[in-house]
């Protein structure tokens, strides 16, 4: 095709702040490449105000106009959604779909050890540190002892595959000390199998009230105390504007990882955008219209495909995550659940969020753990974090579960 492959993607920064800076991407189509992209964006904390998006089938062009933060780190962002972006070889046509089916190597797997004293915000600020070197936390055991101490096990891939060298570890190492100090006792990384990530399915793992609160229901009930919602959201479907392919227009409330959520629910349809665009109407309100079709190339007709479509968007949109808090005996249980894609990716900064978010309201986390569990047909990625109620919350129950939605949701 001609195009270099550092013109795969162009990143203009925007000269003043505020403003928003402009992604480009122009290179091969491949069904989900929408999800992947707008995935990684979400991980590096951008916020996306508008996006236009056109395919062919074979090329697609994407514009990104997002804003960022001072410590973004544009140069690996770049570099980053370059590796998602299929090579230009892959624009033959032929083969093109079937690449897609074909499953990568999973990662290799690294537990994450230390002992170390405990403190106010401390989960918070060794999850910040993992997720400024790109290390993806997949699991964590964390338990506090009655002597004050902490140990923590986090089961982690890299992003940037170096985890096996010496160099890597020791980087890793400094980093966390810098955070901990003279608190941190003892540290150490060593490679796992890949076991530890398999999906656990023991009902024994999910007390009943846990499904019932968070996962029976697609309609939230106030009275209950279920798990929050957007009330805003609303889905159009015209099948009459365009001869080969069917229109779908959101308008709803805007929340962080929007775009992520609508483009990782197509690609586990098997949907491909032909055309989009994404616009911000004010502060919290946006649209989205999609030109899209199935794999075979034609417009969604069976009335059935489309409900089914609409009603999971609905879905992604009303409560792309859910929160909840619940009684483990004496104590009080948080519990964050997200869809996983069938891809096997997760949701980026969540655990990042949620300690942010008690971290700011100086409530102590006593454990925590993250597994993934097969809940009706879909798997989820369940975080849960027992608080510190040593010397009683210092908030109320109820704006600890609005804090933490509200920080995972980007409304903070």
């Amino acid at each position: 095709m001609g195009i270099l492959h550092d013109d795969v993607v162009l990143l203009r920064q925007s000269e003043k702040e505020g403003e928003p800076s402009v992604i480009t991407v122009n290179c091969p189509d491949k069904t989900g490449l929408g999800s992947d992209l707008c995935r990684i964006i979400l991980f590096f904390g951008l916020t996306v105000v508008r996006i236009d998006v056109s395919t062919d089938g074979k090329w697609c062009y994407l514009v990104f106009w997002v804003i960022g933060k001072p410590n973004t780190r544009w140069s690996l962002l770049k570099k980053r959604l370059i590796g998602v972006c299929p090579s230009c070889s892959s624009a033959s046509g032929i083969s093109y779909y079937r690449a897609e089916l074909q499953s990568p190597r999973p990662p290799d797997v690294f537990l994450l050890k230390f002992c170390c004293y405990d403190r106010r915000g401390l989960l918070h600020d060794v999850t910040a540190v993992l997720y400024e070197l790109e290390l993806i936390i997949e699991k964590v055991k964390i338990s506090t002892t009655p002597d004050g101490k902490v140990m923590d096990l986090f089961f982690i891939t890299d992003t940037r595959e170096l985890m096996h060298t010496k160099k890597r570890q020791e980087d890793t190492y400094d980093n966390l000390k810098s955070v901990l100090g003279d608190a941190m006792i003892s540290c150490e990384i060593e490679m796992v199998g890949p076991e530890v990530t398999v999906c656990s399915q023991g009902p024994s793992f999910l007390p009943p009230e846990i499904t019932e609160d968070m996962f029976d229901s697609e309609v939230v009930d106030e009275h209950r105390g279920g798990s929050p919602a957007c009330k805003k959201a609303s889905i159009a479907v015209d099948n009459l504007l365009s001869p080969s392919h069917t229109l779908i227009q959101i308008v709803c409330q805007d929340h962080k990882g929007f775009l992520y959520d609508i483009m990782r629910t197509l690609k586990d349809y098997n949907i491909q955008i032909s055309y989009g665009r994404f616009t911000m109407k004010s502060k919290m309100d946006c649209e989205l219209d999609l030109f899209i079709m199935q794999a075979d190339g034609k417009k969604i007709v069976d009335p059935n495909k489309l409900n089914a479509l609409c009603s999971r968007i609905q879905m992604e949109l009303r409560r792309p995550l859910r929160v909840a808090l619940v009684n483990r005996g004496p104590d009080t249980e948080l519990l964050v659940a997200n869809p996983v894609e069938l891809s096997g990716k997760g949701r980026p900064l969540v655990f990042h969020d949620i300690t942010l978010a008690l971290k700011m309201l100086s409530v102590g986390v006593f454990s925590a753990e993250i597994g993934r569990y097969m809940v009706g047909d879909r798997e989820w990625e369940i975080y849960r974090v027992l608080l510190d109620e040593g010397n009683g919350l210092p908030v109320p129950k109820t704006k600890i579960q609005e804090a933490v939605w509200k920080m995972l949701m980007g409304w903070e």
